[in-house]
């Protein structure tokens, strides 16, 4: 192979590598998204729910948090479900492959909520009780969707 035929070679490698790591991106920003959707359903309906009871502020959040890993995990386990896998692999599946990605989102928009002054004790009715959701799911995305890539870089898991 003369040095031509090497560079070229060289470069088509590159190429190649540049656009796996663009996919591996997309992969994570989707599976960040899906599991922001999920997550942030459970947190939000949470939230409400504490608020418009007047819940402690401690029990809020752990209603969110539980609702928002009920809620993520309910949409990866529904089309495992539907491609023919017991409930008991399904769930399984997303534990292992969504899990870590749902714990770091969780913690991290619980973290922001609570250094947000007023946000825990706004009501519904409340601007900075919304602003300090939005924040918290923004937040949240940011902080997970790095765990996402390396996972889905790992092969740890991948997008359904």
């Amino acid at each position: 192979m003369n040095h031509n035929e090497y560079a070229m070679h060289a470069h088509h490698n590159m190429e190649m590598d540049k656009r796996k790591e663009e996919n591996i991106f997309i992969l994570a920003l989707s599976a960040t998204l899906h599991c922001l959707i999920g997550c942030g359903i459970g947190e939000v309906l949470g939230m409400i729910i504490g608020t418009a009871l007047n819940m402690k502020m401690i029990d809020t959040t752990i209603l969110s948090v539980i609702l928002g890993f009920a809620a993520g995990l309910s949409l990866g386990v529904t089309p495992l479900l539907r491609a023919k896998f017991t409930l008991r692999n399904a769930v399984k599946t997303v534990l292992l492959a969504e899990g870590l990605s749902i714990a770091v989102m969780e913690a991290f928009e619980v973290i922001t909520q609570w250094m947000i002054p007023g946000v825990m004790e706004a009501h519904l009715t409340d601007w900075i009780f919304w602003v300090g959701m939005l924040a918290a799911l923004i937040v949240g995305f940011v902080a997970a969707l790095p765990v996402n890539y390396i996972m889905i870089k790992r092969g740890v898991r991948h997008q359904h």
